[in-house]
């Protein structure tokens, strides 16, 4: 058997699916068995720095690529996820809207307003201190809104208590 490797890709995409989530925390021990793996971790390490590749986390994949961040070049602002300040899993329709960025995903999609069903009990993204949180600003992709655009600071508007709605980062 020849072993693949992550040369051969652009693109992954890390879905959910609370993959560990019971044990180490959402996406912890995904993560883990990347860092604690030599083999794996360069071959990550590798990937995030080329330039010709992409990567999109969802749900315990994007908590995932968080615990990642000393792998990902330009990632060391990203907040960690941690549980919903309702102690308690979500699972709704929510407002988002996006933000300008350099996402390959969204950035033609600047300033639109959308519905997304959101389905997590460890989604609140919290940063180190304020710093980190205001370098992470031009980072934000996605932030939950209000019913009238404004930025959802409360619960259920923000059903996992985000620091200003953020729910997406590039």
């Amino acid at each position: 058997n020849q072993q693949d490797d992550l040369e051969n890709y652009q693109g992954i995409v890390a879905c959910g699916g609370f993959s560990y989530g019971d044990v180490l925390g959402a996406g912890g021990g995904w993560a883990k068995s990347i860092l604690y793996s030599s083999l794996l971790r360069d071959q990550f390490a590798t990937f995030f720095a080329r330039q010709d590749s992409f990567s999109l986390g969802v749900c315990n994949g994007c908590q995932m690529l968080s615990h990642l961040q000393e792998l990902i070049p330009g990632a060391q602002y990203w907040p960690q996820f941690k549980t919903n300040l309702s102690e308690q899993f979500e699972a709704r329709f929510s407002l988002v809207e996006i933000m300008p960025s350099a996402s390959i995903f969204l950035n033609d999609m600047a300033g639109s307003q959308l519905p997304i069903a959101t389905s997590h009990g460890e989604g609140r993204a919290v940063f180190t201190n304020d710093q980190t949180k205001q370098q992470a600003q031009s980072e934000v992709v996605l932030r939950y809104i209000d019913n009238y655009g404004n930025i959802a600071h409360r619960y259920p508007d923000n059903p996992n208590g985000s620091t200003e709605g953020i729910c997406g980062l590039t």
